[in-house]
C-alpha cells in the first residue's frame, strides 16, 4: 500500500471529464491509497485499454521540456506578465525546484527577492506544493505545478511586494487553428488547483501572493512552440476548493485504517457509477462498470449500458422486452435500442444523396502519428474518373513529423484534384473514413497555408531590401514555396474548413456518417463512430450479440480511421525509432491496408443502396460553390484564407448566409429521410412539422397532432407511413436557377367539418392513402407556393461570394483597376507585399514585438518556428498509472 495520494497526477479531480460521476471521486488514490489502475486490478477487473501510447507520451514530455527550457523562458513570462497588464520587469530568469517541497520554498523565497529588489521576473519551474490543508500530513504527495511566474507586485507606483503566477503546462492538439474550450478548462481547473493549495500554504514568502489569474502554456502551432494563454480563476478555484473539501470528508470518515484488501470490492460496489459509454472509456474502472451493468439482472440495465440517457429510458424501456413495440422516443434511439435486443441492424430506408463513388471523388485513407499534432506515417489515395476507381496510390514516409511529409501528402492530394478538375467531372469531393481525417487535413492545409503567407511577406521584405523578421522580431528562414498541386489541395482543404459552417456543403465526406444515416447498429452508439463496428452490422445477415462485437472491435490492432491503436501505435514507434525500416514498412503498410479494405466494404454497402432523386440536387448545389473556389484557385485570392481570418463585414455578411443555407438544408432532408422528418415532426419546437394520422379516406380526415396546422391551414405531406414522397416517380423534380421545384405534390387546406372527428384535408393530388396510415405533414408556406396548388419549391440559398473573385475578373483585372478589384480578386502576392509594409513602418515606430509592452500576441500563429521540427526527448516509460484524461 503506497503513501496518501493527494497531488500530482491524481490531484485534480475537478479537472477529470469523470468528475460527475461518485465512483470516479470517491475512489481518488487520496482516499484508497492506490490509483486506480491499481485499484481495478485488485477488484478483479483490470484496465487494458485507457493507457498513453509511447508516442503520445514522449510528444507530450517534450512540450514540457520546450516550456522549461531556455529558449522560451522570456517569450512565455513577457507574454504572461504582459497580458495581465503588469509592469514590464528588469531581466528575467528561470530556476528549477526539482520537484522538491523544500527546493520550491528556497526558490520562491530568492524569486522575491529579486523581484523586490531588482524588478526582475523569475519562472520556477517543476515546483512541489503541498496539497490543500495536508501541509503536515506525512507521507502524502504533492501539488506539481509545471511552471509559476514571480513578478514584482507595485502599488502607487512602487514595489511592495511579489506576484505569484500559477501556471500548468498542456500538450493540447490544434485542430483547424483553435483548441477545444473543454480542453483548455480542464487544463485551467489544474492550475487553479496550484493557485489554491500554494495559497494555503506556510512555506509562501511573506509579501508574496498569489494572482488571481493563471496561465496555461499550451502549443502555439504545429511546431510545438509554447505561448501563454491567461484565465482569471475564481471560479475555478472556488470549485477545486470544493472537490477538495469532498475528498477531505469522504477520506475522515472512512478512518485512517481504511482500506484493508478485503474492503475494496463492497466499498467500489455500493459507489454510485455515472456510467457513460462516450466518456467512461478513459476511466480505468471502465471494464468493472461495463461488467456490472452486463451481470446486472435488471434487463433494463442495458440502455445504461448502451448510452441511453436516463431521462429517455422510459419512453424505450418497453422495447427491452418487446422489439416489435413503438417506441417514443426519437428514431435513432429507438432504432439502437431494437437493434440492440434483436441482434440485427435497423435500416432507415432513405435513398442516397451522398457523392460516395462517383466520377470526381477521391478517396484517402492516412495514418495519424501519435508524435506530432500533424504527424502521419502514410497516406493511400485513389480517384473516381469516368472510367472508375483508379488504384490505389500509397506512400509510407520515414519522418512523420516532417513538415516535407505534410507537403507530400498535399502534392498526392493536389494531383488528384487537378486531375479531376482537367477531367471536367464537376464538383471534387474527398470521401475519409472518419471526422479526425478530415481534421487533420484541414489543420496541416492551415500550417501550411501561414507559413507561405508568412514566405510571401519575407519574400517582399528581402526583395526591397529590409531583413526578413518573424512576429517576434527574430531573423525569418525562408521556406520553400508550395508546388501548384500543393498550394491546390491546401486550398481545396481551407475551402472545406469555410464550407464547414455550411450544411449544404460536402468538399469532405465522411463514410462513416454516410452510412451512419442510412443505418443504426445495436451496442453503444459510441463504437458506431467507428466505421468497422458500424460496416459489421451493416454486413450482418444473423443476429450478433452486441457485446461480442464491441469486444472484438476494441481489442483489435488496427483502427479504420486516422488514429493509431496504443499497440499498433507503440509498434511501429518502436520500429521508427529503433531505425528498422522493413519492420516499419511493413506496420504502416499493415494499417493502410486495414484502413483500404474497411473503406472499399463501406463502398460495396453503399453501392447496394438506392439513390434519391435529391442527390443531384446537392452535387449542383456543391459544384455552384465550387465554381467560386476555382476561381480563387486560378487568381490565387484569397484561396490561402482560412475562416477564421475574414473580414469582420464578411463574417457580418455570414450569418444570414448560414440562415438561408441551413433552412434548405432542413427542407432538403426532411424531404428524403423520413426518420428526420417524423423526429422534428413531434418536437415541440418545430412549428413547421406535425404528425397526422389517416382516420377516413371519403372524404380525407385526419387526426393532426399540432397546434399550429389547424382549421385553414394549408398543408403538404412530405411522407406517407416509411414512404418519402419525393421519391415517387409522379412527382416531378426541377433544378431552376433559383430554386428547386416540386411538382404533383399533395397539398390542400385543413378544414373542421361540422360533427365530424379531425380535420378534412382536400389535397390537389391525392396520394395513395389508408386508413390508419402516418402522414408527415408540412406547412406549405414553409416552402415558396405557386397558384397550380400542387408545386412547392425550395429556395437556393445565395452563394459565398464575398471576398471572392467575381466571374467578370481577370488575371490583369487587378493590375488595370486595384481600387475597384481591391475586395475581390487582389492576388496573395499583392496583399501580403501591402502587409509586410504596414508591419516595417510600425516596426520601426517600435510597435511592434519585442519593442512594445505588453507584447503583441500572434493571432495568426503562423510563423515558421526557430526549428523546423521540435526534437523529440529519448522516449521514457508511460506512467502507468496516467490516462489520456491526464494529457488532455
Amino acid at each position: 500500500m503506497g503513501g496518501l495520494q493527494s497531488g500530482g497526477g491524481t490531484s485534480a479531480v475537478a479537472a477529470s471529464a469523470h468528475a460527475g460521476c461518485e465512483r470516479f471521486r470517491l475512489t481518488d488514490p487520496f482516499i484508497t491509497r492506490r490509483t486506480r489502475k491499481a485499484l481495478a486490478a485488485r477488484i478483479g477487473h483490470p484496465d487494458a485499454g485507457a493507457g498513453i501510447p509511447e508516442a503520445r507520451w514522449t510528444r507530450a514530455m517534450t512540450f514540457e521540456s520546450l516550456v522549461h527550457s531556455e529558449l522560451f523562458v522570456s517569450e512565455l513570462l513577457t507574454q504572461t506578465v504582459g497580458q495581465l497588464g503588469l509592469a514590464r520587469p528588469e531581466g528575467v530568469r528561470r530556476r528549477d525546484c526539482h520537484g522538491t517541497v523544500a527546493a520550491t520554498a528556497t526558490e520562491l523565497a530568492s524569486a522575491h527577492l529579486k523581484a523586490e529588489s531588482s524588478g526582475e521576473a523569475t519562472m520556477v519551474t517543476a515546483l512541489a506544493v503541498p496539497y490543500l490543508d495536508l501541509e503536515n500530513v506525512p507521507d502524502s504527495t504533492h501539488v506539481q505545478p509545471d511552471f509559476a511566474i514571480v513578478c514584482p507586485r507595485e502599488e502607487g507606483g512602487r514595489t511592495v511586494g511579489s506576484w505569484l503566477i500559477m501556471g500548468d503546462a498542456k500538450d493540447y492538439e490544434r485542430v483547424r487553428s483553435r483548441i477545444d474550450d473543454g480542453r483548455m478548462l480542464k487544463g485551467f481547473l489544474q492550475v487553479a488547483l496550484g493557485a489554491e493549495s500554494v495559497a494555503a500554504w506556510s512555506g509562501l514568502p511573506s509579501g508574496m501572493r498569489v494572482h488571481r489569474y493563471g496561465a496555461l502554456a499550451v502549443p502555439r502551432n504545429a511546431f510545438l512552440q509554447p505561448e501563454a494563454v491567461v484565465e482569471l480563476l475564481d471560479d475555478h478555484r472556488i470549485e477545486v476548493r470544493t472537490r477538495a473539501d469532498e475528498r477531505l470528508k469522504a477520506k475522515a470518515g472512512l478512518g485512517d485504517d481504511f482500506p484493508a484488501d478485503e474492503d475494496l470490492l463492497p466499498y467500489v460496489a455500493h459507489l454510485t457509477a455515472n456510467f457513460d459509454p462516450r466518456s467512461c472509456v478513459t476511466c480505468n474502472l471502465f471494464s468493472y462498470c461495463r461488467a456490472e451493468l452486463r451481470d446486472c439482472g435488471d434487463p433494463l440495465a442495458v440502455l445504461t449500458e448502451i448510452g441511453i440517457d436516463r431521462l429517455r429510458r422510459p419512453a424505450v424501456a418497453g422495447l427491452v422486452s418487446d422489439p416489435g413495440a413503438d417506441g417514443t422516443g426519437p428514431r435513432s434511439i429507438v432504432n439502437q435500442v431494437r437493434a440492440t435486443v434483436t441482434g440485427l441492424p435497423s435500416w432507415t430506408g432513405r435513398l442516397r444523396i451522398d457523392p460516395c463513388g462517383s466520377p470526381g471523388t477521391i478517396d484517402l485513407v492516412l495514418v495519424k502519428s501519435d508524435t506530432s499534432a500533424l504527424g502521419v506515417h502514410g497516406v493511400a489515395v485513389r480517384k473516381v474518373g469516368a472510367d472508375g476507381r483508379s488504384a490505389w496510390v500509397r506512400r509510407v514516409f520515414a519522418d512523420p513529423q516532417s513538415p516535407l511529409t505534410r507537403r507530400a501528402v498535399m502534392r498526392i492530394l493536389g494531383a488528384a484534384i487537378r486531375e479531376i478538375r482537367e477531367a471536367g467531372l464537376g464538383a471534387v469531393h474527398l470521401v475519409v473514413p472518419d471526422r479526425p481525417t478530415a481534421d487533420l487535413l484541414a489543420t496541416a492545409a492551415d500550417s501550411l497555408a501561414g507559413v507561405e503567407l508568412s514566405r510571401l511577406r519575407w519574400q517582399h521584405d528581402l526583395d526591397s531590401g529590409r531583413q526578413a523578421l518573424t512576429f517576434d522580431g527574430e531573423p525569418a528562414t525562408l521556406p520553400e514555396p508550395l508546388h501548384d498541386d500543393e498550394r491546390l489541395a491546401v486550398s481545396f482543404l481551407l475551402e472545406e474548413d469555410r464550407a464547414r459552417a455550411m450544411s449544404l456543403r460536402t468538399p469532405i465526406v465522411d463514410v462513416r456518417d454516410v452510412l451512419g444515416a442510412h443505418v443504426t447498429p445495436g451496442g453503444p452508439a459510441v463504437d458506431a463512430g467507428r466505421l468497422d463496428y458500424l460496416l459489421t452490422w451493416a454486413e450482418a445477415t444473423d443476429p450478433l450479440d452486441h457485446r461480442k462485437v464491441s469486444d472484438a472491435i476494441a481489442q483489435q490492432p488496427e483502427t479504420p480511421g486516422a488514429r493509431l491503436s496504443n499497440v499498433a501505435s507503440d509498434a511501429i514507434d518502436k520500429a521508427r525509432r529503433e531505425e528498422d525500416t522493413a519492420a516499419y514498412k511493413a506496420l504502416v503498410g499493415a494499417a493502410l491496408d486495414y484502413r483500404v479494405e474497411v473503406l472499399e466494404r463501406a463502398q460495396r454497402v453503399l453501392d447496394g443502396l438506392g439513390i434519391s432523386r435529391l442527390r443531384e440536387v446537392h452535387r449542383v448545389l456543391e459544384a455552384d460553390a465550387q465554381e467560386i473556389w476555382g476561381r480563387r484557385v486560378a487568381l490565387q485570392a484569397s484561396d490561402l484564407v482560412r475562416f477564421s481570418r475574414m473580414y469582420a463585414h464578411w463574417r457580418n455578411a455570414h450569418v444570414d448566409l448560414l440562415d438561408a443555407d441551413r433552412k434548405c438544408f432542413d427542407q432538403l432532408i426532411c424531404l428524403v429521410d423520413t426518420s428526420v422528418a417524423r423526429d422534428r415532426a413531434t418536437d415541440a419546437g418545430v412549428r413547421e412539422l406535425a404528425l397526422a394520422t389517416v382516420i377516413d379516406l371519403d372524404p380525407i380526415r385526419l387526426e393532426v397532432r399540432s397546434r399550429r396546422l389547424v382549421d385553414g391551414s394549408q398543408v403538404v405531406a412530405l411522407h406517407v407511413g416509411d414512404r418519402a414522397l419525393v421519391e415517387q416517380p409522379s412527382t416531378d423534380l426541377k433544378i431552376q436557377r433559383g430554386s428547386f421545384k416540386l411538382g404533383q405534390m399533395p397539398i390542400g387546406t385543413l378544414r373542421r367539418l361540422d360533427g365530424a372527428e379531425g380535420l378534412a384535408w382536400d389535397p390537389t393530388v391525392v396520394p395513395d392513402l389508408a386508413v390508419g396510415d402516418t402522414l408527415v405533414l408540412a406547412d406549405a408556406t414553409w416552402f415558396t407556393q405557386f397558384k397550380s396548388g400542387h408545386e412547392i419549391a425550395v429556395k437556393r440559398p445565395s452563394l459565398d461570394d464575398r471576398s471572392a473573385p467575381k466571374a467578370t475578373c481577370t488575371p490583369d483585372a487587378y493590375a488595370e483597376n486595384p481600387e475597384e478589384h481591391q475586395w475581390c480578386c487582389r492576388p496573395h502576392t499583392v496583399a501580403e507585399a501591402e502587409w509586410a509594409d504596414t508591419l516595417a513602418e510600425r516596426r520601426s515606430r517600435g510597435e511592434l514585438n519585442p519593442e512594445i509592452w505588453p507584447p503583441l500576441v500572434d493571432e495568426e500563429r503562423f510563423d515558421v518556428s526557430r526549428y523546423e521540427v521540435a526534437p523529440l526527448l529519448v522516449p521514457t516509460p508511460v506512467a502507468g498509472d496516467l490516462t489520456v484524461d491526464d494529457l488532455d
